[in-house]
């Protein structure tokens, strides 16, 4: 009874306190809002510590997708800002303060930790300074807190769940504004090439750069259409949005999106079909056609009209010539995080009077971390990819037993790991999200996996004989 009226005591004088905060606020600003501004403060403070989940994947898919520069009227409300406010607290509390977060360790963080320092060396090293240390902390130091804040919250199927679908829906929302734009002609690069927000500057401005953005998704999407048991709303979703970023990556024309999607869509279809052989025909008579639609013959640059080796290709390869000089010059470095483009200059022999993106994930990798920091980050890939492929398949050894979305889940990470894989020729991802995503998500599912699987893959409810619901969620 005295605790139960110590509590009350407790709230009692929260109450007080909080009705004395908002009495002073309303003197200093006498406006009616404070009241209720001060009455919602509480109640979202309680739902970020109780959505930990939701509020990191809001912000990655807020600063991922840049979904406040997609619909501008978001622009002003700084939601960015506010959702990593809100994840980094929530982060902290469970973690740091409840415990009720488990915080775990793989080889796969140990191996994306060991190139984060080489990251931060390279900083320290780079030979324009202060571009490294802006961007890592624009942006880079969020993708590394937030790789290791999804992998740890990640942690029932309802979370897998969320993920897809939020990352789905996401997807269709900017594919949808990507079509209208083509449509209606707003912001083409060269006369053809979709994009979006180019008049407020935003990274979707660049046609590769919102390739990337719609690729990330589609494996998403095509999980949900291939995954029984995820129901029919989920399966619509996912079949309208593949539709619409399949059409919105081919108005970008751009070559790493279009082997991005090709690369998902074989994942899938290997899986499936028994011949190996009409495969292979299909999947090269598809690739002939879809380079045909897409019209990538038709662009200003990269097009049929340019005799030999485009050039769109050429300007890849004096790029990728001109990196392999940055590592050369720097081979455990790198020139620095950020660094490849006011660098071009000192290293390309094709100067044309402009600096150039670098346009591949593995070149970008080798010029800013130099030699050593592409093995760790190429060993970091292949370790993603054979975790994702071992918890699939144990996954699918008792898919009865398991529940739809993490199978779901599971599909996803490994084509997407895949597809982001093959379109980095084209498309440069080694410090921005996608990578990092899926590697946060592959080590939840695997960890999802191991704690569920016994070493038998037996899963463990069924050692006990009424069974373990709890666990199968």
């Amino acid at each position: 009874m005295s605790a139960l009226l110590d509590k009350k005591s407790a709230q009692a004088m929260l109450a007080l306190l909080l009705c004395l905060l908002t009495a002073f606020l309303w003197k200093l600003v006498p406006n009616p809002a404070i009241a209720v501004i001060a009455g919602i403060i509480p109640l979202g403070i309680l739902f970020v510590l109780h959505q930990p989940f939701l509020m990191v994947l809001l912000f990655v898919i807020f600063s991922f997708f840049r979904i406040h520069e997609v619909f501008p009227q978001l622009y002003s409300l700084k939601i960015p800002l506010l959702l990593s406010m809100a994840a980094l607290a929530a982060l902290v509390w469970h973690v740091g303060l409840t415990r009720k977060v488990e915080a775990y360790w793989r080889p796969e963080l140990t191996m994306l930790a060991l190139f984060l320092g080489l990251v931060i060396v390279g900083i320290l090293m780079a030979s324009n300074r202060p571009v490294a240390v802006n961007y890592f902390t624009g942006i880079y130091w969020k993708i590394a807190v937030m790789t290791v804040a999804i992998a740890w919250l990640s942690r029932t199927a309802t979370d897998f769940r969320l993920a897809s679908r939020l990352i789905t829906l996401a997807g269709l929302a900017v594919a949808i504004v990507a079509l209208y734009n083509k449509s209606m002609g707003i912001g083409l690069v060269e006369g053809t090439r979709v994009t979006i927000g180019r008049e407020i500057g935003s990274v979707l401005g660049d046609p590769n750069d919102l390739a990337l953005v719609l690729m990330f998704p589609a494996s998403f999407a095509v999980s949900l259409i291939a995954t029984q048991g995820v129901g029919k709303s989920s399966r619509l979703l996912g079949l309208l949005a593949f539709i619409a970023l399949f059409l919105a990556v081919i108005a970008t024309q751009s070559r790493g999106g279009l082997l991005g999607i090709m690369a998902v869509l074989g994942i899938y279809a290997y899986r499936r079909m028994q011949s190996k052989t009409l495969f292979m025909v299909l999947g090269g008579i598809a690739a002939i056609l879809l380079y045909a639609i897409a019209g990538i013959s038709d662009r200003a640059s990269g097009g049929s009209a340019e005799e030999g080796i485009d050039a769109s290709a050429m300007g890849r390869l004096y790029a990728w010539e001109a990196a392999f000089g940055m590592a050369v010059d720097n081979p455990l470095t790198g020139v620095g995080l950020n660094n490849f483009y006011p660098n071009y200059f000192f290293y390309s022999p094709h100067w044309d009077g402009l600096n150039h993106a670098v346009h591949s994930t593995w070149f970008g990798v080798l010029a800013e971390t130099g030699f050593l920091g592409l093995v760790v980050f190429v060993i970091a890939i292949v370790m993603l990819i054979l975790s994702a492929h071992r918890s699939l398949r144990r996954l699918e050894k008792h898919r009865d037993c398991v529940d739809p979305d993490t199978h779901a889940t599971a599909q996803a990470v490994f084509a997407g790991m895949i597809g982001t894989v093959v379109s980095g020729t084209f498309l440069t991802q080694g410090f921005t999200w996608p990578i990092y995503i899926l590697a946060a998500l592959i080590i939840a599912v695997a960890r999802w996996t191991d704690k569920h699987l016994g070493p038998d893959d037996k899963p463990r409810w069924q050692s006990h004989p009424m069974g373990d619901t709890h666990a199968k969620r």
